[in-house]
């Protein structure tokens, strides 16, 4: 039997399930919509309509999600973001928070909208005009159905902004590259500090010690727990 404030959770959930279709019918195939139930992030997803980010209902979180859990209860709505996806599609979302009766966060909708070609045509008649400028580097966002695939993603990511390898990093790196990949979520995931230390080639133990050293570095320097 569930818990009464799984229940409530599971209302508001089951409440959003019309929203979903609904919004992703309002925009059409430009447009996906997730629903996330982060009580279980490697199959979050419990809702989906359309398909520009290739969700599936069972799929777990994108690393957008995986922030958004490290962050607990302090998260707060990110509206009108643009990102790049891996295959390169522009995509501008919206990530909002679910909360149930006692602020607590539990899960998030998420809205996606494929603006590659609305930028191609601004970026066009900006030429046109005589108004181009460099388009600004925008961040890559990993979508996908495996856990385990999101958190590799987000190791290679961070490791292509060092210098080489891991054993080419000096200690500051290698505590920058954890500290990275904690800020993004990765390890509010179950698993992944095992999954990172053997991406990286290292053991177990030096993974849990490099996370320790990383998350009090990040401490002193903020002047408080993150």
């Amino acid at each position: 039997m569930s818990s009464e404030p799984d229940a409530e959770r599971d209302a508001i959930l089951a409440a959003l399930r019309p929203v979903v279709d609904g919004i992703a019918a309002t925009f059409g195939p430009v447009c996906d919509v997730v629903l996330h139930d982060y009580r279980n992030p490697e199959e979050s997803v419990v809702a989906v309509a359309g398909s520009l980010t290739g969700r599936a209902v069972g799929g777990a979180m994108s690393e957008i999600g995986m922030r958004v859990l490290a962050r607990g209860d302090e998260a707060r709505d990110e509206l009108n973001y643009v990102t790049r996806t891996r295959n390169g599609t522009l995509v501008k979302s919206s990530t909002m928070v679910l909360r149930d009766s006692t602020g607590a966060v539990f899960g998030a909708l998420c809205v996606n909208v494929d603006v590659t070609a609305v930028t191609q045509v601004h970026g066009l008649l900006g030429a046109l005009a005589g108004l181009g400028t460099a388009p600004a580097e925008l961040p890559t966002t990993t979508f996908g159905n495996d856990i385990d695939a999101v958190v590799d993603a987000l190791v290679d990511v961070h490791q292509s902004k060092q210098r080489g390898s891991w054993a080419e990093l000096d200690r500051a790196e290698r505590l920058e590259l954890f500290d990275g990949l904690d800020t993004r979520g990765v390890f509010a995931v179950r698993g992944a500090v095992e999954q990172v230390a053997a991406r990286l080639g290292i053991s177990r133990a030096s993974a849990y010690n490099y996370l320790s050293r990383a998350r009090a570095a990040h401490d002193t320097s903020t002047g408080g727990p993150a």
